[in-house]
């Protein structure tokens, strides 16, 4: 059974919401719809990589709460509700020099007033490169 506030949700539905954001810079695309998760890629290059030439963890975190916040705003009623990130953490287990990552959120909570998202990142070895939870707060419109 599907979470999505739109039954028949396509990526073509929701991908524009990058255009022109943090996401849209660091090089985040959607990739992946189901009936419960979300899924972005996002390259590991000189946008998205640190000093010493490793993926930046700012990245991952901004990668992780694109995700969260865009399922969010996938599952309510944008008509009457919004949706802000409220609290994130993030554990980065393993570096990326290269490649991409792919983010995937899958909702842990799913309430009237507060989603909570895990957000699970992976090189290309599909190895675990970040674990985050993003909080997200539904507010009434005004």
């Amino acid at each position: 059974m599907s979470i999505w506030f739109k039954k028949d949700l396509q990526l073509s539905d929701f991908s524009h919401l990058g255009k022109d954001t943090m996401g849209d810079h660091l090089g985040i695309r959607f990739t992946g719809l189901g009936d419960n998760f979300i899924q972005a890629v996002m390259p590991v290059d000189h946008r998205t990589k640190q000093p010493y030439g490793l993926l930046h963890g700012g990245a991952s975190v901004a990668l992780a709460e694109t995700l969260g916040s865009i399922g969010s705003a996938l599952v309510i009623d944008t008509d009457h509700w919004i949706c802000v990130g409220q609290e994130i953490n993030a554990n980065h287990i393993r570096s990326a020099r290269q490649g991409w990552v792919t983010g995937t959120a899958k909702p842990i909570h799913l309430g009237a007033s507060s989603h909570v998202w895990e957000i699970r990142i992976t090189d290309e070895a599909d190895k675990l490169i970040c674990i985050s939870r993003l909080t997200v707060a539904i507010l009434k419109k005004r």
